[in-house]
């Protein structure tokens, strides 16, 4: 649980965008698009509709001929070249109307409990115009240029759980599809690309009809759908304990199952080693200019490559086989190449591990009670427990509070102010566990040691927040990030890094150290594909793909 690390992390078969296709797929989910209006500028409306056993989805997207000089990926934009929303059900006429003077308008609009999601998205300007003159001239994309993109719209938000007047996390939580974390936003994000691909081949036709051609299925696939994001995300695994706990038993979990085996076969060994092969591959294609992300990818290329001959060397029919090859991996690789095993020792073990992913979910307002019956000395002890990495931290020295987390007033978002000693320290969130932990336990062992948790908590009300905090990682022990989230040093990319790739994101490409470009579902299916194709072996590409 140490920044360095989860901001190493890499996509697993239990992330949520994989969770979500082989549900699609298991439960022969149908699509349509009985919606396409959209004319030459490129602006209109369609309709994305998903068809599972027991509703139905539909994405509504707006589309925009957005001028170049109002193209934006700060979140204080005010217009986009698509807006989305995920309504539940089917909509009328009057909804399609209802949504159209709202959902353009993003922050500015309102919706209501028929939807789901509110999102937009902006073009990369270069590829697309690419894209849409190759196609209407009879000719495919430049391979290189697409590999190198790797989108043509990407996201700038995609909001759920309630925001502007969507439907709250509570009302569909108890629906099936739902129930595995941010299900909703993943499907809209998988619709989206289908839309964005469907409209660059429409927008080739409608320009030259007689020459235009669809993109190639293959080099289709190629094609994601990037994602900018920033601070807005970063405090959200500190805000949600349970659920960081949650998602960091299940991958605990699911690498305890594959080490514990006593034996291999060589059917999985061969699945294992090609799936090295294609994530070497795969870092070959990922590129960033970003200076901290260019010596990780150095160092992952190099891990994956030691991984590789070691692979080829190592005697799989002694017992434990993966268990030493994890152990190998702890003293040889660094955390780049770690987490990447990690990751690829799950591919082959769908049959073991993928039933985990029901425990990713958490009702965390059953965890919220603090129990004021407990003694001082008693939350003393546990606060010391808990909390050992952050006692031994010298919070008298000034690099070890240099920051503050503080809201915006403008977008309601979460920011980071280096200077901790300015006007916005009266407004600090509360968003350093560990130096919370510290004066909780100062204030404790001034107190009455039989003295119970609510009387202290009377007196000390400043400390609730850490009370409940300690109580609940007391009960799960992955709660924590055993790090200063305030150092001068800390990097807020690390917890963006952390939790996209639970979402399933690949081609983490940092712009600096508190925003971040990554790319979704490049590889998987189309929403057409699932029905006769393959669900969930897509997060990589294929070598023969790599020749083309």
């Amino acid at each position: 649980m140490k920044l360095a690390r989860m901001g190493s992390f890499h996509q697993t078969r239990l992330s949520f965008m994989r969770i979500l296709l082989r549900r699609l797929k298991a439960e022969n989910w149908r699509f349509d698009a009985p919606v396409f209006d959209i004319d030459m500028r490129g602006q209109g409306v369609a309709v994305y509709a998903a068809h599972g056993p027991e509703r139905s989805y539909s994405l509504i997207a707006f589309a925009n001929d957005l001028p170049p000089e109002k193209r934006s990926d700060r979140v204080i934009a005010t217009e986009w070249d698509a807006t989305f929303t995920l309504f539940d059900g089917g909509p009328e006429q009057a909804d399609i109307e209802r949504l159209r003077a709202n959902v353009p308008l993003q922050e500015a609009g309102r919706i209501s409990e028929r939807e789901l999601s509110l999102s937009r998205a902006n073009r990369s300007v270069r590829l697309w115009d690419h894209v849409v003159d190759r196609l209407a001239s009879g000719q495919q994309p430049d391979v290189g240029m697409v590999e190198q993109v790797g989108y043509l719209m990407r996201t700038t938000a995609v909001y759920g759980s309630g925001k502007f007047g969507a439907a709250d996390r509570e009302m569909v939580m108890d629906r099936p599809e739902f129930q595995a974390p941010f299900q909703v936003e993943m499907l809209s994000v998988f619709l989206t690309r289908a839309f964005v691909m469907d409209l660059v081949e429409h927008m080739a036709r409608l320009r030259a009809p007689e020459t235009a051609v669809p993109l190639d299925p293959a080099l289709r696939r190629r094609f994601g759908i990037g994602n900018s994001t920033g601070l807005g995300m970063a405090p959200f695994l500190i805000n949600h304990p349970v659920l960081l706990n949650n998602w960091m038993a299940v991958r605990e979990e699911a690498l305890a199952r594959v080490r514990s085996q006593t034996a291999t076969d060589a059917a999985t060994v061969a699945s294992f080693t090609a799936h090295i092969a294609r994530a070497q591959e795969n870092t070959r294609l990922w590129r960033s200019e970003h200076p901290a992300q260019v010596r990780k990818l150095a160092d992952l290329r190099g891990d994956l490559d030691a991984l590789a001959e070691h692979a080829a060397r190592m005697d799989w029919t002694a017992p434990m086989p993966w268990d030493r090859l994890w152990r190998w991996a702890e003293e040889a690789l660094g955390l780049e190449g770690q987490e990447a095993l990690l990751s690829l020792m799950l591919e082959p073990h769908g049959a073991l591990v993928d039933g985990l992913e029901c425990c990713l979910a958490a009702d965390e307002a059953a965890h919220r009670r603090i129990d004021g019956t407990v003694s001082v000395a008693r939350m003393r002890e546990r606060v010391e427990a808990i909390y050992d990495w952050a006692l031994r931290i010298d919070w008298t020295r000034p690099e070890t509070h240099a920051r503050v987390w503080y809201t915006s007033e403008e977008k309601l978002e979460p920011r980071l102010e280096d200077d901790a000693t300015g006007e916005v320290a009266a407004y600090a969130l509360p968003l350093c566990p560990g130096r919370d932990a510290a004066l909780l336990r100062a204030d404790l062992q001034r107190a009455d040691a039989d003295e119970t948790l609510a009387a202290f908590l009377m007196r000390h009300p400043e400390h609730r927040h850490i009370a409940r905090r300690a109580q609940i990682a007391a009960r799960f022990p992955y709660a924590e990030i055993r790090d200063n989230t305030i150092a001068a040093n800390m990097l807020p990319i690390d917890l963006l890094r952390a939790k996209l790739s639970c979402f399933g994101a690949t081609h983490f490409d940092p712009r600096s150290d508190r925003w971040v470009r990554i790319n979704m579902f490049r590889g998987a299916p189309f929403p057409g594909d699932l029905v006769a194709g393959e669900a969930d072996d897509w997060m990589a590409p294929a070598l023969q793909e790599q020749s083309r």
